[in-house]
């Protein structure tokens, strides 16, 4: 049976420390360092000479003293470890990134675990800070949801307008109408003769046309309103909380606006008009169906009457 190893050994133990890839603190209870690694040295430029028996704070001042305070305080008084990740805290102390792979992070993300260290007489009188090195993870991490986020984006919004394609469009009708706790309205409108101007300027025309009406719309717009296009020339915009008096204002502030814009495309010059719909969540209905079809049919009203004005559905 083998000896137990010597303590005179313990360097073995002290070699692992300085050489293991992470963060190695040992703090007493007053956060003053006893044991600094070269893990720590190499990120944060200060040898291990110079560390010891200096205040953790004089050496990071961006860690929030009274947090770390108390995390390490129910460290010493429950005798259990404590931990953070990086997607709670993105790092405790400040390192650059020099990670090759994730260099395009300005800092090192990290995890941290401060254990209890007890002495021979069971006491606890100083506590070992481990940091680890998760950057790679992170930005990772952070890529996938980008991406994630974009093909949303992109799921759900018309290409060429940049405003949200109808079935998203539909949808947040749908869910406004099942609140419906404070009324609501939708505007429905359609561009006057785009196919004219589809066959005296060309397609690539028409598609400027509807980019600048899409503009406009947005421009026009409140941040709760949903705008979208609802097919070729025709645009919709869900209003919450508005009545048919606002949305009748918003509509007329967008006829006039289209009727003053010129649209410039290869030198031409292209002038345009909008017609316009209402329709407000002010009387029974079956579902939000009824709504879209109110404002469609104040659209074709429009339309009928003679086009580049606005008009409200009524019985």
């Amino acid at each position: 049976m083998r000896n137990r190893m010597d303590f005179s050994e313990l360097h073995w133990l002290l070699a692992i420390v300085q050489s293991i890839d992470v963060g190695i603190v040992v703090l007493d209870l007053e956060c003053q360092v006893q044991v600094w690694n070269s893990f720590m040295e190499n990120r944060s430029g200060v040898q291990s000479k110079d560390a010891i028996d200096r205040s953790f704070f004089e050496l990071f001042p961006e860690v929030d003293q009274d947090w770390f305070g108390r995390k390490l305080g129910r460290v010493v008084a429950l005798g259990t470890p404590a931990f953070t990740i990086w997607k709670q805290r993105p790092y405790l102390v400040r390192f650059k990134n020099y990670q090759p792979i994730t260099g395009q992070g300005e800092f090192m993300f990290q995890n941290t675990t401060l254990l209890p260290l007890r002495s021979s007489n069971s006491e606890i009188h100083h506590v070992c800070l481990v940091i680890y090195d998760v950057t790679d993870v992170a930005i990772n991490s952070q890529a996938l949801q980008d991406a994630n986020a974009q093909l949303q984006h992109l799921s759900r919004t018309d290409h060429l307008t940049q405003l949200y394609n109808r079935g998203h469009w539909e949808r947040s009708v749908q869910q406004e109408y099942n609140r419906q706790s404070h009324g609501m309205s939708l505007l429905m409108l359609d561009i006057d003769h785009f196919k004219a101007i589809n066959d005296r300027y060309g397609h690539p025309a028409g598609d400027a046309v509807i980019r600048q009406v899409s503009t406009l719309i947005r421009q026009h717009v409140r941040n709760e309103d949903v705008a979208g296009r609802y097919g070729g020339e025709e645009f919709a915009i869900l209003l919450p909380h508005t009545d048919q008096a606002g949305a009748c204002r918003l509509a007329e502030r967008l006829r006039e606006a289209v009727e003053q814009q010129e649209v410039v495309h290869q030198g031409q010059v292209i002038r345009l008009t909008i017609s316009l719909g209402v329709a407000s969540l002010d009387r029974p209905t079956i579902d939000h169906r009824c709504l879209i079809g109110w404002a469609d049919q104040a659209l074709y009203a429009s339309k009928h009457a003679g086009r580049n004005r606005v008009s409200s559905y009524s019985d």
